[in-house]
């Protein structure tokens, strides 16, 4: 959604090395793995999701739907893929968020029971199911994708850890009671854990279970290289509304209707009503608007630049834009905080701009000095909301309404008394001076290739110059911005997306980015596991606050409790802000109107509900 290509395409090519670095590097301690883990998967589910769309006409019942994605699936293979979009029509786990209200809901499994100790969940499946090929989908299978694929450690998928319980990390056990029920013992009560199971695609035993038990030339399972880009197509065997009928790499991915797909509508028609899925292969976003424009192509996201052309055609071309509210994940604009000195004994930031950049009357100057409403104006053209929050509005657990979160609207008079106050000066020139005298600049890393992003970054040097800060802006391939907030930690400020676990209900996930030894705690970066001491480093009282929050919140079952501990989290950071929130688009959604019952959501996507999709002939 808001990660620019660049970001897309580093964390698809190097997730996999990452993750096996950490299993050769850190095998006593996986924390840092499993989060960096977490957190890449939650990239990549959420961003994914938001790329495809196109419908096009043809035969049959349900007639066509044609839709496009700006990247390659790397397998078909869901539990070593990235969360491709195409997963999302051709598997189903155990529950399901509806897409418009977040609620949990049943897929394979029917019901669900919770013990009254909060540590055993039993799952109980619908009766009948079946596999893409005709064989019966039992407990059995359930069970060997959990044991088998998803906590195995010889098999390096991103999705282990959202089975991680609590602070400890440990897995829960998973047992059969009988061919339609399965059973979880978690080692502590643990909120999050049903939404996991979302997240979780059930697989295959019987086409799938000699491949994890048979090893290669190299020792590893056999799994990895299983069910490949080039796979004839009957081979892989899904469990969702839809399975693969062909594809032909940077052309397009075709699915055909799962003719033994649970789900039947109250009239007891098979659903869905599509038959077909087409989604093409189309890496450029211009190149996408000109397809949409012609005619060829039925849907696609609509960005600010391209808003108004589509609006004033829509009529002519017969579609409606759809507005689904913000965006999920957050832009922010923040300081490096991180007091540490590296092995050399060399500071991460030059002590002079550590001692501006840890000053909370400096930091909220700063805030108000940046003027979104322009922001939003002049670069989104009014197709954006102003964000104060790292929860996503949508969310149940947002909070809301000045009287509860500190705002920072845009006020540079009140930001220049703040500064003054703290001790800051201008000179002749209103360049704004420290207590020695010192000018106040520094340098602001930007991601270059997110051309929005770019543009913000510009207004925000603007913006502070009007405050007398001087600002010296780097544009840098993503890389090395994440080389330098996550490796070598040399850097004072960065104007950056995240599009990250942000974009689920549950708050828990974005702990890898809040939590003070959180490996994306990228404002104070302290030691990973496995990594020495850093000398100088420490956390503050209200980092240490924010992590007592985090561990109170896994825990906690009643969710107007849980409500009350994630919005003191949300307090926090808007006081202390340790990094400042932009602004957040709109995502709009351009659909043919002969496409009916779309119900776009930022959570779900334009085809959350694809099973009660149809094409109506206009």
């Amino acid at each position: 959604m808001i990660w620019n290509d660049g970001v897309m395409n580093w964390l698809h090519n190097n997730w996999l090395a990452v993750v096996r670095s950490f299993r050769r590097n850190h095998r006593k301690d996986l924390r840092l793995a499993r989060a960096c883990a977490l957190l890449l998967c939650c990239i990549m589910i959420f961003t994914g999701g938001c790329t495809f769309l196109r419908l096009k006409k043809s035969g049959s019942r349900g007639e066509q739907l044609v839709l496009v994605n700006n990247r390659e699936p790397t397998s078909f293979n869901y539990a070593v893929d990235i969360g491709h979009p195409v997963f999302s029509f051709m598997y189903k786990g155990l529950l399901a968020e509806n897409g418009i209200t977040a609620e949990l809901e049943p897929t394979l499994a029917e019901s669900w029971e919770i013990s009254f100790d909060l540590r055993q969940i039993t799952f109980t499946l619908r009766s009948g199911l079946k596999w893409s090929d005709g064989e019966p989908l039992t407990a059995d299978d359930v069970v060997f994708t959990f044991d088998d694929i998803y906590l195995n450690q010889k098999i390096p998928t991103l999705y282990r850890d959202f089975l991680r319980i609590g602070s400890s990390g440990a897995f829960p056990s998973v047992r059969k009671l009988d061919s339609r029920r399965v059973e979880f013992i978690l080692p502590e009560p643990f909120a999050p854990f049903l939404r996991s199971m979302t997240k979780l695609k059930i697989m295959p035993a019987h086409a799938l279970r000699d491949s994890v038990r048979s090893l290669d030339s190299q020792g590893n399972p056999q799994f990895l290289s299983m069910w490949g880009t080039n796979t004839a197509p009957k081979k892989i065997i899904t469990n969702g509304p839809y399975r693969l009928a062909s594809y032909r790499p940077g052309e397009r991915i075709v699915l055909e209707r799962n003719p033994y797909y649970w789900r039947k509508d109250e009239r007891g028609n098979t659903m869905p009503y599509i038959d077909r899925l087409v989604m093409q292969i189309i890496l450029s976003s211009d190149n996408q608007l000109i397809e949409f424009r012609s005619g060829s192509l039925d849907s696609m996201i609509v960005n600010p630049e391209a808003f108004r052309l589509l609006k004033r055609e829509s009529k002519r071309g017969k579609y409606t834009i759809y507005n689904g509210g913000p965006s999920i994940g957050f832009s922010v604009f923040s300081f490096n905080l991180n007091k540490g000195r590296n092995a050399d004994g060399e500071p991460f930031v030059d002590p002079i701009k550590s001692r501006w950049f840890n000053n909370l009357a400096f930091r909220q100057a700063v805030a108000y000095a940046i003027d979104r409403s322009r922001m939003n104006n002049n670069i989104y053209r009014g197709l954006s909301e102003i964000q104060s929050s790292p929860i996503p509005v949508q969310s149940p657990y947002y909070l809301s309404g000045s009287e509860e979160l500190k705002l920072y609207n845009y006020d540079p008079q009140k930001a220049k008394k703040l500064l003054r106050q703290a001790g800051f000066k201008y000179n002749g020139q209103q360049e704004l001076l420290d207590w020695d005298d010192r000018q106040v600049k520094f340098n602001m890393m930007v991601v270059a290739g997110d051309n929005t992003m770019i543009d913000t970054a510009v207004q925000i040097k603007e913006d502070l110059a009007q405050i007398g800060i001087k600002v010296d802006l780097h544009v840098l391939n993503v890389n090395l911005v994440f080389r330098n907030i996550l490796a070598s930690r040399k850097w004072e400020c960065v104007a950056i997306n995240f599009a990250v676990a942000s974009a689920d209900v549950e708050p828990h996930l974005l702990s890898p980015i809040w939590s003070s030894g959180g490996p994306f705690h990228a404002f104070n970066l302290g030691p990973q596991p496995g990594q020495p001491p850093i000398a100088g480093w420490q956390a503050s009282d209200w980092e240490r606050e924010i992590d007592s929050l985090f561990a109170a919140g896994y825990k906690e079952l009643d969710e107007n409790k849980r409500q009350e501990i994630y919005g003191r989290f949300q307090q926090i950071v808007a006081e202390q802000v340790p990094g400042f929130f932009l602004v957040n688009p709109l995502w709009l959604q351009a659909v043919r109107d002969r496409v009916q019952k779309i119900q776009l959501s930022v959570y779900g996507g334009p085809f959350w509900n694809i099973d009660e999709l149809k094409i109506v002939r206009k």
